[in-house]
């Protein structure tokens, strides 16, 4: 306690001593623009001089009003206010001219309608400056949010129950190992003393640390609408092609978002796990909330009263100590961004993909905007007394992608999450009821190189060119550009032209070509149905063979007439879905569960003609992202398949020991049930159809 006293202490001391400095320059300023305000003899005074009188003018002109205006203002509370108004500039203005007159130098002084003005500016710039350093403070901050939310509550609404209510605090991206290796740093004192690893103290754990697995679709679009729903049946990546509809889906897209709940509520039967009393802030789906902001799938159609929130952008702005705290941050992020890559580049570090243009911009309002509008929005649920709210923290996930997963840059975001839970805990103890903190990630993120980077072409690239269908100049004169080439020849018995002539296929409706990290998909949109292989070899005789051989892919997933589904890998491997528990095969270095994940995307009815996951090295983790990432998730392989449940102890345990956590769906019932054992919302717990045994 007497430490943060001292820090509080030497955090005042340092505002004072820059708003007196800023102070001090804006004296000079009006002196020098000013014709009757002056800080030097007639004489003339050296530079020290005069900034020495600037500064001494500061100095008590900022004291006084500290010590008298606060006795000012009482005796002017009977004064009617537009008589106050006028006296106020005048005050202020007497208050300045005593100052100069106090000024240990004696050589300033200022006619009395310009005191008036110069007070005026001075107080302006001060006050500005003060509460710009002010809202930097956490304790500040946490302060106002404090009288914000009694705002609210004050405003009517039922009491709050004395059962505990639920936080669940999504950190997007961080794996469990991630999150791990930065509580052995130091990094994340928060979570450390949760986790009864600070080693300045000895105070026992409250909180357990548990693995779990992503299903094959490792990404924020599947594990959020598992989690919140209760099904992520049929989603089988970030974005994929759907024949039925002729359109692509996304997941971070708002109509696709709003699709994917439709279908998740009607295959699971309720609403969600918000549904009673609960509160959605910043995720793709709404959970069934009642209280939603920064909800992708409700921001298409027109919103009703019921899921308006107060504690959405437009709330959060409207303090102004709150918007220029944001937009400090968000220049200094912005600036931060810009110095990192600027240094990557000079150091010629590899991996690296480009990081101009906007997304200086687009890194700085998701670790900033996105973060502080979050954040205080959960503080506003707490305060109000909610049952349940489900947040999502996205800022190391982008800085991942572009940074990698592991470094100074992830480093950084990640002990500014902790601070942020840290605030969130700390708002707990002023809350009307008692809270428990879970905190969670949907998947983990892998690092490596982009498929581009180490071999010069695209996946779209690769797959066209094994369909004999033109490629860019770059990637015909690639290793694998040329290989892809020869085999097509090599398959329909033609001979390698000279000069890097093409065979040129029937015309047709060329194969799309999606990437979901290192995931990839390529659908033939003239066939209305998912092509087996048999078809795919009679119509691209070498497509498969030069996607499987390819060093840079581990395996593909197809539909077979024979077998009903393959994986496909080098050297002629072809395994049945149906035997890769006993025969893995290609999948063998993916680690466990890789098989159960892969038959379960082949019985959705989207998943894409050629499911593709790049390769995969065991040893260091690394896999091959086919977007520009260096930090990548969306497939299997390394870390991205391992998130993290951080959960109290009070809870029971997300599973008994020895049994795997497995998929988002087995996370939305250990949610589900949590939520039952704190007494709050009760979420109808019979099994929905297609659910998976627990």
């Amino acid at each position: 306690m007497g430490e943060g006293r001292w820090r509080r202490a030497v955090s005042q001391a340092g505002r004072s001593v820059a708003v007196w400095g800023v102070s001090t320059v804006t004296m000079l300023v009006l002196a020098g623009i000013l014709p009757d305000f002056r800080l030097q003899s007639p004489d003339g005074d050296s530079a020290t001089t005069i900034a020495v009188t600037a500064a001494a003018g500061a100095g008590v002109f900022g004291v006084l009003s500290a010590l008298a205006w606060p006795l000012l203002v009482r005796l002017l509370l009977l004064v009617p206010a537009l008589v106050l108004g006028l006296l106020v500039f005048f005050l202020n203005g007497s208050l300045l001219l005593l100052a100069l007159r106090l000024n240990p130098s004696g050589q300033s002084e200022a006619a009395p309608e310009t005191a008036v003005i110069v007070a005026a500016v001075m107080s302006a710039v001060a006050s500005a400056t003060g509460g710009a350093l002010a809202v930097r403070d956490d304790d500040a901050y946490r302060r106002r949010l404090y009288r914000l939310a009694d705002r609210r509550r004050r405003g009517g609404g039922p009491a709050c129950p004395a059962t505990h209510g639920t936080v669940f605090l999504q950190l997007d991206g961080v794996g469990h190992d991630v999150l791990a290796g930065a509580v052995a740093k130091g990094l994340m004192p928060t979570v450390a003393k949760w986790l009864g690893a600070r080693q300045d103290t000895a105070a026992r754990p409250t909180h357990r640390l548990t693995p779990w697995r992503t299903d094959w679709s490792s990404q924020t679009g599947a594990s959020q609408l598992g989690i919140l729903h209760g099904s992520n049946f049929d989603v089988p990546a970030f974005r994929w092609y759907e024949k039925d509809s002729r359109e692509v889906m996304v997941c971070n897209r708002p109509t696709s978002a709003a699709e994917l709940q439709r279908r998740a509520v009607e295959r699971a039967g309720d609403n969600g796990l918000l549904r009673v009393d609960g509160a959605s802030r910043g995720n793709l789906f709404g959970g069934g909330a009642g209280e939603q902001a920064l909800v992708l799938s409700i921001a298409v159609g027109r919103r009703s009263s019921a899921t308006r929130s107060r504690a959405g952008y437009f709330a959060y702005f409207s303090d102004p100590a709150n918007a220029v705290r944001t937009a400090l941050s968000f220049v200094a992020e912005a600036g931060r961004e810009i110095g990192q890559s600027t240094r990557a580049r000079l150091r010629g570090q590899r991996p690296r993909v480009s990081r101009g243009g906007l997304y200086p911009f687009i890194r700085a309002f998701a670790t900033v905007v996105e973060r502080d509008v979050v954040v205080a929005a959960v503080m506003g649920d707490m305060l109000a007394g909610r049952s349940a709210v489900y947040a999502d923290l996205v800022a190391y996930d982008e800085v991942a992608h572009h940074s990698g997963p592991l470094g100074r840059d992830t480093e950084q975001v990640l002990a500014r999450l902790d601070r942020c839970l840290a605030l969130i805990e700390n708002v707990a103890e002023h809350a009307p009821r008692p809270y428990r903190v879970v905190v969670l990630s949907d998947h983990g993120q892998s690092p490596g190189e982009t498929f581009r980077a180490r071999y010069g072409l695209t996946l779209g690239d690769l797959v066209r060119a094994g369909c004999g269908l033109p490629v860019p100049r770059r990637a015909r004169r690639t290793h694998s550009g040329a290989e892809a080439r020869a085999a097509v020849r090599a398959a329909l018995r033609r001979p390698v032209e000279e000069g890097g002539g093409q065979h040129r296929p029937a015309r047709r409706p060329e194969p799309i070509v999606l990437a979901s990290g290192n995931l990839g998909l390529v659908s033939f949109p003239d066939v209305a149905h998912r092509m087996s292989k048999e078809e795919i070899d009679a119509r691209h005789p070498a497509l498969l063979t030069t996607l499987a051989n390819h060093p840079g892919i581990g395996f593909l997933l197809v539909r077979s007439e024979e077998h009903g589904g393959v994986v496909l890998g080098p050297h002629g491997a072809e395994i049945p879905v149906g035997r890769l528990d006993e025969e893995p095969g290609p999948l063998a270095g993916f680690g466990p569960g890789a098989a159960e994940a892969v038959r379960r995307t082949h019985s959705f009815p989207h998943t894409a003609d050629i499911m593709v996951n790049s390769f995969h090295d065991p040893a260091d983790g690394e896999v091959l992202a086919f977007e520009e990432q260096i930090g990548s998730h969306g497939g299997l392989g390394g870390a991205q398949s391992k998130p993290f449940l951080l959960s109290p102890l009070a809870l029971s345990a997300p599973a008994a020991d020895g049994v795997d956590l497995i998929g988002a769906e087995r996370v939305h019932r250990v949610l589900r049930r949590w939520l039952g054992e704190a007494a709050g919302p009760q979420v109808p717990r019979e099994k929905a159809s297609g659910e998976r045994a627990a």
